[in-house]
């Protein structure tokens, strides 16, 4: 079964509407979601009932919670946007639509085992906001060694929207040194970032997403119209117009 997994959308449609027309090309089996569906980008309501629509299962990521229940030791920017996110919610018109999308944020899952695979948002740990960077693996070795000793086989998560494959040495490997793929070895133990849709941190603008299977992760990266969502972050004004700034550099 071939499995696409995207990750931290943030709002962002334009980005999420070229990654499944992708992922449809494809023929992929199926779609999970490894959260942050919302939270800082134009498009909230859209990309919820999109990942509602086609994805197997979603987890509960920071922002997704921010937005459900409260935006806690966010910066200024976030709270501002997960405030505004809220209310995109609540001035829905529609009370079916509005109660099934808060619904489905509220049954997000925290944590899913599947044949000795997790799937998390921020890591095994802390699932919902814990940042696993590549630096760790020199800097917190103790960290990286406390978080691999949380799973068996692969761990898949999101958060840094830093796209790349963590080893047990500990080490880190973006996909530009593994040739954009990386097989599973018998006894590998590994954590793989897909990257992020919506919010790319990894100096690439383009949208991130991984295609797994039996053999391997694929990481794919795809063109957007990045500037026209830089245009709507600007047309809200509660949105700070940095949020679609960051998006131009991929950062």
């Amino acid at each position: 079964m071939s499995t696409a997994i995207i990750s931290d959308i943030h709002g962002n449609i334009d980005a999420l509407e070229v990654v499944l027309a992708d992922i449809d090309q494809r023929g992929v089996d199926r779609i999970v979601c490894l959260g942050d569906i919302i939270g800082y980008g134009p498009n909230p309501l859209e990309c919820l009932d999109a990942v509602m629509d086609r994805c197997e299962f979603a987890m509960m990521g920071n922002h997704d919670f921010a937005v459900l229940y409260e935006p806690t030791s966010f910066n200024t920017t976030a709270e501002a946007a997960a405030f505004w996110t809220r209310r995109q919610f609540e001035d829905e018109p529609d009370a079916d639509k509005r109660r099934q999308r808060y619904e489905y944020l509220g049954n997000l899952l925290v944590r899913k085992w599947e044949e000795g695979t997790l799937f998390v948002h921020a890591s095994p740990r802390r699932p919902i906001n814990e940042y696993i960077f590549p630096d760790d693996v020199v800097s917190a070795p103790n960290k990286m060694t406390s978080i691999f000793d949380r799973f068996t086989e692969r761990c898949f998560v999101g958060h840094t929207h830093v796209t790349g494959v963590f080893t047990d040495e500990p080490d880190f490997y973006p996909p530009g040194d593994l040739g954009g793929v990386y097989k599973w070895g018998t006894d590998d133990k590994v954590i793989v970032n897909p990257g992020s849709v919506g919010q790319p941190r990894d100096r690439d603008p383009r949208a991130s997403y991984a295609l797994m299977d039996d053999e391997k992760v694929e990481f794919v990266r795809l063109e957007y119209n990045v500037q026209a969502v830089v245009d709507k972050v600007k047309a809200v004004p509660d949105l700070s117009d940095f949020l679609g700034q960051r998006l131009i550099e991929g950062r």
